[in-house]
């Protein structure tokens, strides 16, 4: 995958996870249970997760390739 798709596909899933928190803090879902568990618990982690990958992600791909090639070389 191309990185500008790929980043394009991150940075949607950033937007559109990011709405069910302004419910969340704005509107009556911290008050229901299921949906406040699910905002705290999965929709925030992966929030975060793509926030790191979007600003961070280059270098850990750099990382991985770095670590990939060690491993080779030592083999």
């Amino acid at each position: 995958m191309k990185a500008h798709i790929e980043r394009k596909i991150i940075r949607w899933i950033h937007i559109i996870l990011s709405i069910p928190i302004l419910g969340y803090i704005y509107g009556p879902v911290a008050a229901l249970t299921y949906p406040a568990l699910a905002v705290k618990f999965v929709f925030l982690p992966i929030i975060i997760l793509s926030g790191f990958w979007l600003w961070k992600g280059s270098l850990v791909k750099k990382w991985i390739r770095k670590s990939a090639d060690r491993k080779r070389v030592l083999k």
